[in-house]
């Protein structure tokens, strides 16, 4: 080896060395109040989906990126649909990792919030307002992991790639999806990617850290009934809302299957092991446990518990008439239908078509993802077991099943292990105001997010 080499190897190290220092030096309570600011500037911006506008809330991560010297794109899907693309690059000794976000936000009912749901206020150590938790509170813990590894010098072996993306709430057909098809080159090579799902559980017991690495598949549908239009004062013996009122009730008396799968069962083996008997033992074999009548009724009246073992179907928005006194040709309702990991679609769209047992009531798929899963064992997940050890007092790590959905599936399609993981630490009550009232994110857990991102991603492991 030549004195050259071996000096080029030596200032590497003293670089090394010095990000560890300074990354140790970090004010972290100061890096969590500029957290705060920052998601509550993005909060502001409402990009309630539809119709989203995400454009003008990608310019205030660009802004805060630029602050750190770091060029952000923001790449249009359509005319005020804008995706943050930003790179901070690495050794490249291993491959890239994907931080991803999405800058949309569901509706809110603002007459029920104590606070206006697009103020960004802070209030006793909180910041309040519509995507604090879903998703924006995500992509300002994410930016200021940037600003961080950044400020503290600290270069990792890989690249990070950030991705703040459009439409997620609706599908991700105008973000991630959009990426996907159109922009692959933005992630290719890319070996992880960690997005919002699971995350820190605050229980009686003590912390869990879930990761998830599955979801439940949506398959959203509309049920569309026909009928006589006429005057409400003389209706005819079957309209399209009554047969439709019909439809909908033979659906929600429909009991569907109960199905442990192999995903589920062993997130539910892996809450075993901290759980005394009898507990520990029902949930190693939850498939056999569910056959006790007593285990089983006390198990589903959980309604996460539930939808984790069988498809679940939900009436959501209904449309008719828009007079009191006319019969509607025309009557709908949208489902929202979650299938288990690995449920076949079309046997399910088979006995949702028998359960009805209608012609005249028409099905159509409005949103439907191919079923997908990560692997459990992975590098990344290693990486989070490390930063619970070293900073969460050894917190045990689960890899989880949720019954949401995210952007993972589209970038699983690319090959990229995917895993839905924000290090916030909830307990149910704050997990309770996604995509509800007072929705709100602690100072506390942006700074200990940035805290906890910085370590998961030190601790990667190289590519294999």
């Amino acid at each position: 080896m030549n004195l050259a080499i071996r000096l080029l190897q030596a200032l590497a190290l003293v670089v090394t060395l010095k990000g560890a220092v300074d990354a140790a030096d970090i004010d972290w309570a100061a890096l969590g109040e500029e957290s705060a600011d920052l998601l509550a500037s993005l909060i502001r911006v409402d990009t309630t989906n539809p119709p989203g506008n995400e454009t003008p809330a990608a310019e205030v991560l660009r802004g805060k990126l630029a602050e750190i010297g770091v060029d952000a794109q923001i790449i249009e899907s359509a005319p005020g649909r804008g995706n943050l693309y930003a790179r901070l690059a690495g050794s490249s000794a291993a491959r890239p990792i994907v931080l991803l976000s999405h800058l949309d936000v569901v509706p809110v009912e603002a007459a029920r919030w104590s606070v206006p749901p697009f103020g960004g206020e802070r209030r006793d150590g909180f910041v309040y307002g519509r995507g604090a938790l879903d998703a924006k509170g995500v992509a300002a813990v994410q930016t200021m992991t940037a600003v961080a590894l950044v400020r503290s010098g600290v270069r990792l072996d890989r690249d990070v790639i950030l991705l703040a993306t459009a439409g997620e709430e609706t599908g991700g057909e105008m973000g991630a999806g959009w990426v996907v098809e159109h922009r692959p080159d933005l992630v290719a090579g890319a070996e992880y990617l960690l997005t919002e799902g699971d995350h820190i559980h605050q229980r009686p017991s003590g912390m869990l850290v879930q990761v998830d690495v599955a979801e439940k598949t949506p398959y959203w549908v509309r049920l569309v009934a026909r009928g006589e239009a006429g005057h409400a004062s003389a209706p005819a013996p079957d309209t399209a809302v009554t047969r439709l009122v019909r439809a909908l009730g033979r659906v929600i008396a429909h009991p569907l299957p109960i199905v442990v799968t192999k995903p589920v069962q062993r997130y539910f083996s892996g809450l075993a092991l901290l759980e005394d008997e009898p507990l520990r033992t029902r949930l190693a074999d939850l498939a056999v446990a569910l056959q006790n009548r007593a285990f089983r009724g006390e198990f589903l009246a959980n309604a996460r518990q539930n939808a984790l073992v069988r498809n679940t179907v939900t009436p959501t928005v209904l449309s008719g008439s828009s007079a009191t006194n006319v019969i509607p040709a025309e009557a709908s309702a949208e489902l929202d239908c979650r299938l288990l990991p690995g449920a076949d679609p079309g046997a399910f769209l088979a006995a949702l078509e028998r359960t009805i047992g209608d012609p005249g009531v028409r099905i159509e798929p409005i949103l439907r993802f191919a079923p997908t899963a990560s692997p459990g064992d992975s590098g990344l997940v290693g990486a989070v077991r490390t930063m619970a050890k070293t900073e969460l007092d050894g917190a045990p790590v689960v890899p989880s099943v949720i019954t949401g959905f995210t952007d993972s599936h589209w970038f699983r399609a690319l090959g990229i292990a995917s895993y839905g993981f924000v290090p916030f630490t909830l307990d149910e009550r704050e997990q309770r105001t996604v995509h509800g009232v007072d929705e709100r994110v602690s100072r506390d857990n942006l700074a200990e997010g940035v805290r906890h991102l910085v370590a998961v991603l030190r601790s990667l492991p190289p590519t294999s």
